[in-house]
């Protein structure tokens, strides 16, 4: 990437964009606009030691974009509402659809590229697979508002007839890494086991509720976040074709498999209790997801992906034990 370029990106003081401020920093790329809600103190050190150009508040974002004289390159739209226990949609449309719609529309005005984020959720259950068809999105079941929220701007923008000169829907799967410790209950199940390992020794995992799972086997792709930020910086570089593409590892493995990694991460040994899945989520809890990530790699994706062992081990010995931020 050319470091004199200048990139927006949006929910930038979150958990995935601050990484990415942090990735392109380490490419030489400072010219960045960071747009989020800058109220919350507890993510302010997501940002202490970057480079960018400045900080725009979301609400008064496309006021200023009206007065901005400067060139952009390109947006990293990944500012969402993203809370999945948050069960009314208007929340999730206000920021997941129509602020999705508006950034859109002016990058499409202003023939600007937008790399956005959209979700794993948007699949429901998985009934007609994790791929990244065009010809399934309006058919897919998302299993709480916030997957539909995301799948709702997905089947929009596959509509539009006027679009940006490029748009890539970026399909988070189960991303880990440094800089969620703000996420609280939102954080990946990563950071959770990992805070109730150093206090108490052992961790909890979900019991399995259905036949075809033994407890702890239910099935994720996780990926770390290191490699979701690549996907996202090689789509806006190289800007294949126009779509939505996966991004998850392509291998699923178990809460299980998780554990024994983070264990041996943190040199102690295996210590794992099963609880009750809660009734709240029970009946809309995912038992298999893996991403079809063929279509990302036909596109020349090359870098290989982490493996949740060696993910594992970085982010606890490098982040998690010294409470650092990338």
């Amino acid at each position: 990437m050319q470091s004199n370029k200048t990139y927006v990106i949006t929910g930038a003081a979150g958990f995935i964009a601050s990484y990415l401020v942090g990735f392109l920093n380490r490419q030489g790329i400072d010219h960045l606009i960071l747009v989020d809600d800058f109220s919350r103190t507890d993510k302010e050190a997501n940002l202490s030691d970057k480079k960018y150009l400045q900080k725009i508040e979301r609400s008064v974002f496309f006021d200023w974009l009206k007065t901005n004289t400067s060139p952009i390159d390109g947006i990293f739209h990944l500012g969402a509402r993203t809370d999945t226990t948050e069960m009314n949609y208007a929340i999730h449309e206000e920021l997941n659809v129509v602020y999705s719609q508006r950034i859109w529309n002016w990058c499409a005005e202003n023939n600007i590229p937008i790399v956005y984020a959209s979700s794993a959720a948007t699949y429901g259950n998985g009934e007609l697979g994790y791929v990244d068809n065009h010809e399934i999105v309006a058919q897919l079941k998302p299993l709480n508002p916030y997957g539909a929220s995301k799948n709702n701007f997905d089947i929009w923008a596959l509509k539009q007839s006027v679009a940006p000169p490029f748009f890539a829907g970026v399909k988070f799967f189960n991303v880990y890494g440094p800089n969620e410790y703000h996420k609280g209950r939102m954080a990946s199940v990563i950071m959770h086991a990992f805070n109730q390992i150093q206090s108490k020794g052992s961790m909890t995992l979900f019991r399995s509720h259905h036949p075809d799972f033994k407890d702890g086997e239910q099935i994720r792709d996780f990926i770390y976040v290191k490699d979701i930020v690549s996907i996202c910086v090689w789509l806006m570089e190289n800007q294949p074709s126009n779509g939505l593409y996966n991004a998850g590892t392509g291998k699923g493995r178990t809460f299980v498999d998780l554990a024994k990694a983070l264990f041996t991460a943190l040199e102690k040994p295996t210590d794992i209790q099963f609880i009750d899945t809660p009734i709240d989520i029970r009946d809309k809890y995912q038992y298999f997801t893996q991403a079809d990530t063929n279509k990302l790699r036909a596109a020349g994706y090359p870098t290989p992906f982490t493996s949740l062992e060696d993910g594992i081990k970085e982010y606890v010995t490098e982040y998690l034990l010294m409470h650092t931020y990338f």
